[in-house]
């Protein structure tokens, strides 16, 4: 599968730190810091945890001056370009440009004062830092609800042009937008009857999707559709987990689409009655001790010997578990039998091993 299968809308570029984004450009992964932006050493923590995981892009809630200042120290700290989440106060804008933001998420309609909002907007532009705009089904102006008699995806679209035309009256283009509601239709409408009027890049999650299970199921699927029709730039899995499960979730679902070449892509059986391992305690086991890996590696966990070396052949490596024992294949290749009891030790030592050769020969590569 390639990223052909996926055509991507036509949009500019626009660059937050050294992450392109629009155009052709790779599927960016963002996410947001659950801590107080002013407590810097739990925000820096969480940012590289973040990194760790996946993560590209890292948003800042600034609800106060104190997390704006902060921003300069945690900047020092971190790699990930930082957006500062700002509403309704342009002076917080102001200071987090100040202590050298790479992007802004605002609304410029909440600001009120229009010679703040050109303040903000020439800082901004003197400073390479792109505007997201974000419009959210929750927080939609009062008279939209009214003319509309409720949150539709063209109240949501109506909103989003006014907010870019305040930008765009400023001369200011260096636009992102997101369309988000917390669920998935409403979402994909506003986001199919924006890029019709637009060429900006587009943030694309569904915003408020819940739990760790629940809103990973609902992201997954609002965020295919929207990836599906070109309509997504970056994207966020909103959940209420810590904020590496979000970028988890979304790495998985890019790699799941061939969108995404490096990372472990772990395969395992259900499991039935013909399970002759507990597989569900292996194929856990072993996922969570290989999920740091980095490479392209295909990886079976199979319960029987009925489906399971069939699967676990076409894998770069895999395990087929049987009567108290376990058969290990590398590129269809039996390479060892082991006890039942050794399996995870064994098939993960071999997949770091299949990883180091891996790094080596690229490391060649690359210097020849």
């Amino acid at each position: 599968m390639s990223e052909s299968l996926f055509p991507r809308r036509k949009t500019r570029v626009i660059r937050i730190g050294q992450v392109e984004i629009g155009g052709e450009r790779p599927i960016v992964v963002q996410s947001m810091t659950k801590t107080r932006t002013a407590r810097i050493e739990p925000t820096v923590r969480q940012i590289k945890r973040l990194e760790k995981a996946g993560c590209q892009l890292v948003r800042l809630a600034v609800p106060e001056m104190a997390d704006a200042l902060a921003i300069k120290e945690i900047k020092k700290k971190v790699s990930l370009p930082l957006v500062a989440d700002i509403h309704f106060d342009p002076n917080l804008a102001i200071a987090s440009i100040e202590a050298g933001v790479d992007g802004l998420r605002i609304n410029p309609g909440t600001f009120g004062s229009k010679s703040k909002l050109k303040e903000v907007v020439e800082r901004a532009r003197d400073r390479q830092i792109p505007i997201r705009i974000g419009i959210n089904s929750g927080s939609l102006e009062k008279d939209l609800r009214s003319k509309y008699g409720e949150v539709t995806p063209e109240a949501m679209v109506e909103s989003a042009l006014r907010e870019i035309k305040l930008l765009e009256g400023l001369d200011f283009y260096d636009i992102k937008i997101s369309l988000k509601a917390s669920d998935i239709e409403r979402t994909l409408q506003a986001y199919r009857l924006l890029a019709t009027r637009v060429d900006y890049p587009f943030h694309a999650g569904i915003t408020e999707a819940g739990t760790l299970f629940r809103g990973s199921l609902k992201s997954v699927a609002g965020l295919s559709l929207l990836i599906r029709e070109g309509l997504a730039d970056t994207i966020r899995v909103s959940l209420t987990a810590p904020p590496e499960k979000e970028v988890e979730v979304a790495n998985l679902l890019l790699q799941d689409l061939g969108l995404k070449k490096s990372g472990i892509n772990f395969i395992s059986c259900p499991g039935c009655g013909r399970c002759q391992v507990d597989i569900q305690k292996l194929a856990t086991q072993i996922e969570r001790r290989i999920s740091s890996l980095t490479s392209s590696l295909t990886v079976a966990v199979m319960g029987c010997p009925v489906n399971g070396p069939g699967e676990a052949k076409e894998a770069d490596l895999g395990v087929a578990g049987g009567q108290g024992v376990g058969i290990i294949f590398k590129k269809g290749k039996v390479i060892k039998k082991i006890p039942a009891d050794k399996i995870v030790d064994e098939l993960v030592k071999e997949v770091f091993k299949l990883e180091d050769e891996k790094k080596k020969t690229k490391k060649r590569n690359n210097h020849g």
